[in-house]
């Protein structure tokens, strides 16, 4: 019997060090570690090959609920996959989540059913935001982070892409986007 753990955060700036942290402390002696978005079970190789090394009696831990799933479907269908294979399943800082009781799956339930009910509210409330912005003509979308009109300027004036992506501050592969939307 073995302790795997997951450890997940949404974004490459962001650092898993807290979560491997208290997993290794919580008895995992293997960690799957990645870092994408959890909305969905797509594109996640850590979870996949996680899900696929755990055996028979072995517990899989993660620090959250979120850090496994965002939505109830995925994180059930997940549970379900690790209870048909005789896997237990727990999040370390909530508790009262142990697929070993009853009272356990109970509480997984219930609480990702209010976190995915947070998450819509969220999200509704976002989508308002943006809609009352929008209305009282303050909400543009993202800025363009890039003139293309500068750009064919100063490469006419003989300037290279590289200097001209200096310049500007930015990446030289937006410089040749320029370029080639020109020749389109």
């Amino acid at each position: 019997m073995a302790t795997i753990g997951y450890a997940r955060v949404s974004s490459t700036g962001q650092s898993l060090e807290v979560q491997v942290d208290q997993l290794r402390a919580a008895g995992c002696t293997k960690i799957f570690e990645e870092k994408i978005s959890g909305t969905s079970q797509q594109g996640r190789a850590q979870l996949a090959l996680a899900l696929d090394y755990v055996r028979d009696g072995d517990d899989f831990l993660v620090t959250r609920l979120d850090r496994l799933a965002r939505s109830m479907t995925d994180l059930r269908d997940i549970v379900d996959r690790l209870i048909a294979k005789n896997v237990e399943f727990r999040a370390i800082q909530q508790g009262a989540i142990d697929t070993s009781s009853s009272g356990g799956r109970l509480m997984l339930n219930m609480l990702a059913a209010v976190a995915e009910f947070e998450g819509d509210l969220r999200r509704e409330r976002q989508s308002e935001g943006i809609a009352k912005a929008k209305a009282e003509g303050r909400y543009r979308g993202r800025p363009k982070s890039i003139d293309p009109e500068e750009v064919r300027r100063l490469l006419a004036s003989g300037m290279g892409p590289t200097a001209v992506a200096q310049q500007l501050g930015v990446g030289r592969a937006s410089v040749y986007r320029v370029t080639a939307s020109k020749a389109a």
